[in-house]
C-alpha cells in the first residue's frame, strides 16, 4: 500500500463464533535461523516461513550481505544460499524491524567494511546507544546523529563487552550472532538484570542448531571465536505472540466460543508462552488436545465474564501488553502492568497508545512512567481509536469490538503486515468482524 497506512481504518464489530486456526511462523524464530542460515556460507531449506514486513526487510539485509534468498509461497518455505563474498561496503534499509537493526549492525562489523544503516516508521528514533558505547572501543567507529541514519566502519575486535540487560534483550541476542565470527574469544557481561530472557534463550537454541557453541557465566556468556555457522534444514515454529491475541478473543468472547490453536510447541523457549497463565489468572480455561491448545471462557455470563483483573510483571513479556489492555479493560476490578517501561521504546510508546485507545473506547486506564492501570468496565461503548501505525494495537484492539456497544474503528490498518499480514482473514475465520475502509 502506497502513499501512507494512516488513510486504512479497520472496523471492528462483536460476531466472533470461534473455531481453529493455526499460528503464523514465528517472527522471533524466522529472524534468527535467516541469519544464522545467511552466516553459514552454505545452502539451507528453511521450513514453514512466510513473508512479513519485518521478515522481508530480513531477506534483503541478507542479499546486501552476498546470499540468495528465494521463497516458496505454496511450500511456505525459504532457500538460503550463499552466492557470493560478502561486500565490504553496502546499506541496509531495516523497515521497521528493531529486532533486525539490533541484530544486523554487530554482524556487520564482525564481518567488516563500511555500513550505513537506514529504516522507516519509528525505527530511526528506537535507541541504539548500547552499540554506539560497544563498537568504537572494540574497533569500529559508529556514526550517527542520534539514531537512523547510521553509519559504521572497520573490523570488530574481540574482547570483553558489557552491557545492561534491562535495555533490551536484542542487543545480547546481536553479540551473540557476531561474537563467534571474531578471531578471537569474547566474553559478553551482562551489568544489570536481563529481561526478555526467553528471546536470549531462544538466540543460544538456534546458535546451538547451527554449530555454534556458547558458554554460560556468572554474569554473561563466554563465546569462543574462530567458529562456523554449519548450513542445515531448519524447522520454524509457530508464533506464541500472536497467539496472545486469539486467547484475548476467548477471554472476552459473550458467548464463551472455542477457540482452537495450532501450530505451537507447548516445549517453545518463546517467553510469550506464558500467554497462557497470565490469561488463566484473569480467568481463562485453557488444554491441550492432540496438538491444539483449546481456550475457552467458561464462565461469560457472569459480570465481566468471570474475569478478574490482575498485577502482572511486565519485564519479561513486553509484546503481550496490548493483548492483556484490552483483557483487563473489560475484568472486574483493577488490573496493574507493572515494569513496563520499555514499551515506550516499541514501534509506538505502547504504554501511551493502550491508555489512550482504552480510554478514548469508553474504558478506564492511566499510564504511569513505568506501569499502566486499568479499571475494568462491563462493556466499552466503542468509538475511535488511534493503531499508532502499530501493529499489536491493531491486533489488540479486535478483541475489544467483541464487548462493545458499538463498532471499534482503528486507524493504520495495514500496520498488521509487520509481522501477521493475514491477521483478517485469520479472525474472520473465527466469525470476527473486521472491515478495513479507505478514509477520504
Amino acid at each position: 500500500m502506497k502513499g501512507g497506512k494512516a488513510m486504512y481504518q479497520v472496523v471492528y464489530g462483536p460476531g466472533f463464533s470461534g473455531g481453529s486456526v493455526v499460528m503464523p511462523p514465528s517472527k522471533s524464530a524466522a529472524h534468527r535461523a535467516l541469519l544464522c542460515a545467511g552466516l553459514s556460507g552454505g545452502r539451507c531449506l528453511l521450513s514453514n516461513m512466510a513473508v512479513s514486513e519485518d521478515i522481508a526487510a530480513t531477506m534483503e539485509a541478507l542479499k546486501a550481505l552476498g546470499c540468495a534468498v528465494g521463497h516458496n509461497p505454496s511450500a511456505k518455505t525459504m532457500l538460503v544460499e550463499k552466492t557470493s563474498p560478502c561486500p565490504k561496503e553496502g546499506e541496509i534499509h531495516c523497515r521497521e524491524s528493531g529486532g533486525l537493526l539490533r541484530f544486523i549492525i554487530p554482524i556487520a562489523a564482525a564481518l567488516g567494511g563500511r555500513w550505513r544503516f537506514t529504516g522507516s516508521g519509528r525505527l530511526p528514533q528506537r535507541p541504539l546507544g548500547v552499540y554506539g558505547d560497544l563498537l568504537p572501543a572494540h574497533g569500529v567507529s559508529f556514526v550517527t546523529e542520534g539514531g537512523l541514519p547510521l553509519e559504521i566502519e572497520g573490523q570488530l575486535a574481540p574482547g570483553l563487552f558489557e552491557l545492561p540487560g534491562d535495555i533490551s534483550s536484542q542487543f545480547v541476542t546481536g553479540l551473540l550472532f557476531a561474537l563467534p565470527l571474531l578471531p578471537g574469544d569474547s566474553e559478553i557481561r551482562l551489568t544489570s538484570p536481563l529481561e526478555s530472557v526467553g528471546y536470549v534463550d531462544m538466540t543460544l537454541a538456534v546458535l546451538q542448531d547451527f554449530g555454534v557453541k556458547t558458554e554460560k557465566t556468572a554474569q554473561g556468556w563466554r563465546v569462543p571465536g574462530r567458529q562456523q555457522y554449519l548450513p542445515r534444514d531448519y524447522h520454524v515454529e509457530g508464533d506464541w505472540s500472536q497467539a496472545a491475541f486469539f486467547l484475548n478473543m476467548a477471554a472476552l468472547s459473550p458467548q464463551g466460543a472455542q477457540v482452537r490453536i495450532g501450530g505451537l510447541s507447548p516445549h517453545s523457549l518463546q517467553g510469550d508462552m506464558a500467554c497462557v497463565e497470565v490469561f488463566g489468572s484473569f480467568g481463562l480455561h485453557t488444554h491441550w488436545e492432540e496438538g491444539w491448545l483449546i481456550a475457552q471462557n467458561l464462565h461469560p455470563e457472569k459480570p465481566f465474564g468471570g474475569l478478574t483483573g490482575q498485577t502482572v510483571d511486565m519485564a519479561q513479556i513486553t509484546d503481550m501488553a496490548p493483548a492483556l489492555s484490552v483483557c483487563a479493560a473489560l475484568s472486574g476490578g483493577e488490573t496493574r502492568l507493572v515494569n513496563a517501561g520499555r514499551l515506550r521504546l516499541k514501534e509506538s510508546d505502547r504504554l501511551a497508545a493502550m491508555e489512550e485507545a482504552v480510554s478514548a473506547l469508553g474504558g478506564r486506564a492511566k499510564a504511569e512512567e513505568d506501569a499502566l492501570i486499568i479499571q475494568g468496565v462491563q462493556r466499552l461503548a466503542g468509538g475511535i481509536a488511534q493503531g499508532h501505525n502499530d501493529h499489536r494495537v491493531l491486533m489488540a484492539l479486535a478483541g475489544a469490538g467483541l464487548r462493545s456497544s458499538a463498532p471499534v474503528q482503528v486507524t493504520d490498518a495495514w500496520a498488521v503486515r509487520k509481522t501477521y499480514p493475514d491477521f483478517y482473514e485469520d479472525f474472520r475465520k473465527l466469525g470476527g468482524s473486521a472491515h478495513v475502509v479507505q478514509l477520504g
